[in-house]
Order: C-alpha cells, then structure tokens, then sequence
C-alpha cells in the first residue's frame, strides 16, 4: 500500500524539523521586511508631501494622492512579502483577482467614492480651504480623502461626506468667485416717509468701502406687506467682506432708523371683543 505523504513526513521527523526550520526563517524575514516595508512606505509618503508643497501643488490633490499613495504601496509590500514566504504568486494572484471581482461588486459604493474623488480633483469643483454646503452641512474644507471629502463646520464640527454624493450631487461653493452679492429685507411703518429711509440707506451704502461701485447698489420698495412697508437691499462685496458687512449694515440701520424716527414694525393684531347686550 502506497503511503501518503503525511505518513512520509512523520516517518522522517528530521524532514519535518528542516521544513519548519526553513518556513520560521522565511517568516521571520517576511515580518521584518513587512516592518521595514511600511517604514519606508511612511518615508516616502513624507517625502512626496514634502515635495508638493514644494512646487505648491494644489492642497486638494495632496491629500488625495498621499491617501492613494499609501494604501497602493502597502498592498504591493504586502504581494512581495508573501513572494518571499513562498506563497505561488501565479495562483495568489488569480485568486486575488476573483476576490476583487466579489469584493467590487460588494463594494460598489466604495469604488463610486473614489471615482467621485478622482473626478472632484478632475473638475475643480471645490479646493482645500473653500467653504461648502452640501445637504444639511455647511463647513470649510479641511482634506479630500481616497473615498471621503473632510469638512470643519462653523461651530468645529467634523465631517465626512462621501466623494460620490460631491461628484454626482447639488453642492453650493461660497468660495468659488471672487466676489458676492449681500441682500437686505429693512421694514419701515405705514406713514413712514420712503425717500427718507432710502436716503438713508444710500449715505450707509456710499460710507462703506467695503460695498463695490460695480455692480451698481440697488434699493427698491420690494413689497406693502401686511404691518410694514418692506425696502430690498442689494450690493456687492469681496467675498471675504461678505458677513462683516451684513451683518453692520444690520446694525446701523437699527440704530439710525431709530434716531430718525423710522420705525421698525413688528406684527400687531387687533382684538376686538362684543358684548352681547
């Protein structure tokens, strides 16, 4: 009766030390070079970031590539190290390539988020540093990530929102062009003088040098609401000036109107109550 080659090897301890002798070494030596492998894997991720901030490479791409860097070197480490064990790479690699079929399809999602990623940083459509809104978050972008664009919301909240949901969906870009219009609602009584109130907002206007010539300013009595006559208030700013001027323009116009003797109507309700004789 022929004997099967687990009966060998027991017949041959000597055989069976050798071999395990033999696989110890080579996996001592696949760990080390596994360390050794990461270490410079982490090297060179440095030393390209490094790099790009050298040449100013666009904030956006750095992330991007130093995230896919990362993770593309580390699976090669990975492929050599097992090379080194013994592993068959012709079989590994075909199994490896099943496996990623099965693990794409499961993963749909994941590869729609990186080629999100790939087509924000094609696009331009948002940079590091520029505030967004998407959905319900508004926030500044801190990193755009393989498969996740990172933001810092006003009140420093994180966020990670999906590449693809960026790529595919709406987004509003606040930092986009250089320049934005800021808008005013400013309610007056009925009884109130017009001209005075849009003289006044002129002078405010013309006193600000922060509030662009070009476009021209608009004012305009945009509606004869219920309790107040309601005044529509455009101009222009840098973007940065933005909130600062809205929110002084909101300001001064509170304490003049007042000082004028402009009032400022708030709903009122009359109620008027029979007596049943």
């Amino acid at each position: 009766m022929e004997k099967s080659p687990l009966d060998a090897l027991i017949a041959n301890p000597d055989l069976v030390l050798k071999i395990l002798v033999d696989f110890g070494f080579k996996l001592f030596g696949g760990i080390v070079a596994l360390a050794v492998g990461f270490w410079v894997v982490g090297r060179l991720k440095a030393g390209l970031i490094k790099i790009m901030e050298r040449r100013n490479v666009d904030p956006s791409l750095r992330t991007f590539l130093r995230s896919f860097l990362s993770i593309a070197l580390k699976i090669l480490v990975v492929i050599t190290v097992l090379s080194m064990i013994g592993v068959q790479m012709t079989s590994f690699i075909a199994m490896l390539g099943a496996a990623g079929l099965a693990v794409g399809l499961a993963l749909q999602g994941t590869l729609q988020n990186v080629a999100g990623g790939v087509i924000i940083l094609l696009f331009k459509t948002l940079r590091v540093g520029e505030v967004i809104e998407s959905g319900s978050y508004i926030g500044t972008v801190r990193e755009i990530q393989m498969m996740y664009t990172i933001l810092t919301t006003f009140d420093n909240r994180v966020v990670a929102i999906p590449n693809s949901a960026l790529a595919t969906g709406s987004l509003i870009n606040y930092s986009k062009m250089p320049e934005r219009r800021v808008d005013w609602v400013f309610s007056i009584a009925y009884g109130d003088s017009y001209a005075k109130a849009e003289a006044i907002l002129k002078n405010l206007i013309e006193a600000d040098e922060r509030i662009l010539a070009e476009p021209e300013p608009f004012i305009a009595l945009q509606r004869l609401n219920n309790s107040s006559v309601d005044i529509v208030v455009r101009c222009w700013t840098k973007q940065q000036d933005y909130w600062p001027v809205f929110f002084e323009m909101n300001k001064k116009v509170y304490e003049i109107f007042a000082h004028e003797g402009l009032t400022i109507p708030f709903p009122q309700m009359d109620v008027h109550i029979r007596q049943k004789n």
